[in-house]
C-alpha cells in the first residue's frame, strides 16, 4: 500500500499473517496538498505502479495549505519530472505565518514565501511530484512513466495491460484560480512500452493545462472567485492529452476498478467512484453542488460514461441515507459481486468541511 506522511510518501508491503512490515519505495515526495495512488499490478509484466498528486493546490504553494499539510511541512513543493524553465511569473498572497496583511510572493517548484526568476530552470528527477512510476515488486529498477497529473488517486488496468488513471481538476478559488477545469481519466501510454525503455515522460498538463486541452488562463477558465492564472513554464513539453474520459468538475472522481468478468456484465468496462464535490469550499459555482456521490460506468474506448450507482434523492450535496461519497469499488475475485466503500457524511461550508464518525458503509452489488 502507499502511505502519505511527512515530506515523504511511501510504499509498503505488509505480511498479515506476522503483521511484518517491509518499505518498498521512501524517496516519494510529499507533504502538501495531494495523496498517493496505487500500488497496482499490471496483469500482462507484473510490475508494480503508483503515483502521487501535487503538493500545491493550483500549480503554487497558496495559503491555505496552511491549513492541512504545509502548516506541519513548510518546506514542501513540487518538482518536475522534466526540465522545465519558468516564466517568472510568481503568485501574491498573504503571509499565515505573519501578522495581517503581510504579503509575500511565491513561484512554482518553490517553497512557500519562495519567488521565482524568469528563464529560472528547474532540474528534473525521477522521484517528482505528480508523477507515475513502475518497479518491480521488490522496488529494484524504478521507472517515471508520466508526470504532471494533478491528483492522481484512482488507479486500474484492463485486461490488456492499458493503464488509466483518475484525476481531479484544479480550484476556484485563492490567488490561483482556474474554472470548469473537468475531472478526468487518464489513459497512460507508457505503461504499454517494455520496462527501461521510457527515456521521456509524457506530461498530462499540470500546472499550465487543463483537461480540455486549454492553458488554464484561457477566457474558458477565468475564475468566478479567485485571482486568473498565468504562465508558470516556459516552452512546456507536449501534452500527453486528451484524457480518456472527461467529467463534470469538482466530481472528485477517486479509485476504479474494471470489470472482467461476464457474470456480472458490463465486461471490460471501468467502474469509477465519485467522492462528489466540496463546493461551495472550493467552487463558487452552484451547479457543482450536486456533482458526484455516484459510481460510474466508463467506456474507455468511446469515452462515454453514464451513472451506475447512485442515490436516487440526490438534489444538491450528499443525501442523508443511502450512498453518499463512494471513494473505492473492487470486483470480487469470482468476478460476481462489486464492492464499494462509502467514505459517509460529509459537510462543506464555504470555509470548511467537516466529517462524521461511523458514518462509512459498505456496500455490495451483485446481479439480478
Amino acid at each position: 500500500m502507499t502511505l502519505k506522511g511527512g515530506y515523504r510518501a511511501r510504499v509498503v508491503r505488509y505480511d498479515l499473517e506476522t503483521g511484518s512490515r517491509e518499505v518498498i519505495h521512501d524517496q516519494i515526495p510529499s507533504g502538501g496538498w495531494h495523496e498517493p495512488g496505487g500500488p497496482v499490478f499490471n496483469p500482462k509484466d507484473g510490475l508494480m505502479y503508483f503515483a502521487h498528486g501535487s503538493v500545491s493546490q493550483n500549480g503554487v504553494n497558496l495559503p491555505q495549505g496552511y491549513t492541512v499539510d504545509l502548516a506541519k511541512n513548510p518546506y514542501a513543493h513540487d518538482i518536475p519530472g522534466q526540465d522545465v524553465t519558468l516564466t517568472g511569473n510568481n503568485v501574491f498572497s498573504r503571509n499565515p505565518l505573519m501578522p495581517y496583511p503581510y504579503l509575500t510572493k511565491t513561484g512554482p517548484y518553490k517553497p512557500f514565501g519562495t519567488p521565482a526568476e524568469k528563464g529560472e530552470r528547474i532540474k528534473g528527477e525521477l522521484w517528482c511530484t505528480t508523477g507515475v512510476w513502475r518497479s518491480r515488486p521488490d522496488g529494484s529498477d524504478p521507472e517515471l512513466i508520466a508526470w504532471g497529473i494533478r491528483n492522481p488517486y484512482g488507479m486500474a488496468f484492463n485486461e490488456d495491460g492499458e493503464l488509466y488513471i483518475s484525476d481531479n481538476d484544479m480550484e476556484e478559488k485563492g490567488e490561483r484560480a482556474v474554472a470548469k477545469d473537468p475531472d478526468r481519466i487518464w489513459h497512460i501510454r507508457n505503461a504499454k512500452k517494455p520496462h527501461g525503455t521510457v527515456e521521456v515522460p509524457d506530461w498530462y498538463g499540470f500546472p499550465d493545462i487543463a483537461a480540455t486541452g486549454l492553458p488554464v488562463w484561457h477566457e474558458n477558465h477565468l475564475p468566478k472567485k479567485g485571482k486568473p492564472a498565468e504562465p508558470l513554464l516556459e516552452n512546456p513539453p507536449a501534452w500527453a492529452g486528451p484524457p480518456a474520459y472527461l467529467e463534470k468538475p469538482h466530481s472528485c472522481m477517486t479509485k476504479m476498478d474494471f470489470c472482467t468478468s461476464g457474470q456480472f456484465g458490463h465486461k471490460g468496462k471501468l467502474f469509477a467512484c465519485e467522492w462528489g464535490t466540496m463546493a461551495p469550499f472550493n467552487s463558487p459555482r452552484e451547479e457543482d453542488l450536486s456533482h458526484g456521490f455516484r459510481v460510474m460506468k466508463i467506456d474507455t474506448e468511446t469515452g462515454e460514461g453514464e451513472p451506475f450507482v447512485y442515490n436516487r434523492v440526490l438534489k444538491t450535496g450528499p443525501p442523508a441515507a443511502g450512498l453518499a461519497r463512494p471513494v473505492d469499488c473492487k470486483f470480487s475475485p469470482d468476478g460476481k459481486s462489486l464492492y464499494i466503500l462509502d467514505f459517509g457524511a460529509v459537510k462543506v461550508a464555504e470555509g470548511h468541511m467537516l466529517a462524521y464518525a461511523h458514518t462509512g458503509v459498505l456496500w455490495r452489488v451483485v446481479k439480478r
